[in-house]
This record gives C-alpha cells, structure tokens and sequence, in this order.
C-alpha cells in the first residue's frame, strides 16, 4: 500500500520503496552525525589530554611552589626574629660573664693585697688603682689614682702581688707616678735572706721579656747562696723599707775579679698584669 498526500486538493502518491529509501538515508545521515560527534568529542578529549591537563598541572605545580615559597620565607623570618633574640640573650650573657670575671679578678687582687697588707702589718698603707701606664708590654712605670690630697709623696714605696714593684717618683693632687724595679733605670739594694749577704738588683727591660732583672755586687765567699733563695730589700738601702721581698736568685756567675758574683733575679711581682698596688705611706729616708 502507498502512502497517499493530498495536494492543492489532489491527491499525491508516494510509493513504498522511495519512502524506505528516505528513511535509509536518513538512518544513514544520523549513524554518521553520531560516529562525527564520538569522533569530535575524542579529538576534544585528545586535544584537552594533550594540552590543557600538562597546564592544569603547571597551574597545580606552580601553585604549590609559590605556597611553599612562602611557607618557607614566613618560616625564614621566623628563624630570624629567634636568631635576632637568641643574639640578644648571648650578648647579655656574655656581659653579665665577663662582668663577673672581672669581678673575681678584682677580688683575687683585692684578696692578694689584704694579704700583704697582712704580711707588711708593720707599715701604714694606702690602696690605689692604676689609670695609665707608658708604653710597652710591661708596667714599668704607670700612674695611680691617689696623690698628695691622701698624703703620698715622692719615694714612698709601692707593693702587690707579694713583694716590691717600685717607688713614687713624681706626685699630684690625686695621682701619683711609680718607677718599677724593672725600670732600666732602676736599682734596688738587696739581702739574700738565707746567706745575709748583700747585692744590687737592677731593672732591665730587654732582660725582663725573659721575666727577670740583673743584680751584681753580691759576696759570697763561703758559696751560700743558691737557685731559688729569696731576695728581699736590705737595710742599708736609701729608698727603700727593709725586708720586702724582691724575688728569687735565678742565676749566679762568679765575676772576672773573682771577688764577686752577679747573675738574675726572678721578680716575685708580674710586671704585665697589675690593677691595683698598696702605697706604703712611711718613707725610709724620713722615718715617718
């Protein structure tokens, strides 16, 4: 039977095999248009797998970096404001240790002269600190803080550290200048206590970078003096009170006349580390 189409009030036929030829085109046309659009959307997904995802995975990884990044500088700062503190509390605690040695420095030296103040119990003396010193490695001779106003005056003798340092040779109101032992100008009249004989020790600089001074004019007839006996100032000397110790007999050289005997003393005093010294105020050529 053929399908029957009125037209403009006649009627039109169409016969059955051209209506199932249109019908096959058009099943045809959709199974094209549908394998198009699969095929479409794969070169889409092929062009989405090739580009867009490596992208997207830059965007991801680009992301992260910067997070991290700043991550790390937040973490950076961090550490530094610690730094910055933990600097801080080792400064002070430098301070507060260094602070603390020197005052247990000071309280040897402070311990060491109520020592020989104990020691020289028999001399008047005054304490004074040390504000300048000439040049060179040794304090052969320096300036003290106490002068005229607190009674000190020229050849008074200085002690510390155990024995003789030197003598006052110049005064002002509030300071006052010391010549050292060592000094090479200075000369010292001495006693070795275990033999009574006398002898002159003399500074010398040059020598005392080998820690001792020179002394000479010692008679020692019967040999009694020997290595490590004490030298102490004599009683016949101008300047300087009797019995203080000088240091120990280092050296001993008979001398070409075969009379006498010179050699080295070790000063019992340490000539490159003082702070403090006690002014003996009785002067021996006054006897006040």
């Amino acid at each position: 039977m053929s399908p029957v189409i009125k037209r403009g009030g006649d009627k039109f036929t169409l016969p059955s095999k051209y209506l199932l030829f249109i019908l096959t085109i058009i099943c045809i046309g959709l199974i094209i248009i549908t394998f198009n659009t699969s095929a479409f959307n794969g070169v889409v997904n092929s062009v989405a797998g090739t580009f867009v995802v490596p992208f997207q995975k830059g965007i991801t990884t680009a992301g992260t970096w910067f997070k991290t990044t700043s991550d790390n500088l937040a973490s950076i700062r961090e550490l530094q404001s610690e730094n910055e503190s933990l600097k801080q509390k080792v400064d002070e605690l430098t301070n507060e240790n260094t602070n603390l040695e020197q005052d247990k420095y000071e309280l040897i030296q402070l311990r060491e002269l109520y020592k020989l103040d104990q020691q020289y119990s028999d001399y008047s003396k005054v304490g004074a600190r040390i504000i300048a010193k000439d040049a060179g490695n040794w304090y052969h001779s320096f300036v003290i803080d106490k002068g005229s106003d607190e009674g000190i005056d020229v050849d008074m003798n200085v002690i510390s550290g155990g024995g003789l340092v030197g003598r006052i040779t110049d005064v002002g109101p509030d300071w006052a200048k010391v010549q050292t032992i060592i000094a090479d100008n200075s000369s010292v009249s001495g006693t070795v206590l275990s033999a009574s004989e006398n002898l002159i020790a003399t500074g010398d600089l040059e020598l005392y970078n080998e820690g001792q001074i020179h002394f000479s004019k010692l008679v020692d007839e019967a040999d009694k003096v020997s290595v490590g006996d004490k030298v102490v100032t004599s009683n016949i000397s101008d300047k300087f009170l009797p019995g203080i110790l000088i240091g120990y007999i280092a050296e001993i050289e008979e001398d070409s006349n075969n009379l006498t005997k010179s050699g080295k003393i070790t000063p019992v005093v340490d000539f490159e580390y003082m702070n403090e010294v006690l002014v003996i105020t009785q002067k021996k050529n006054t006897g006040n």
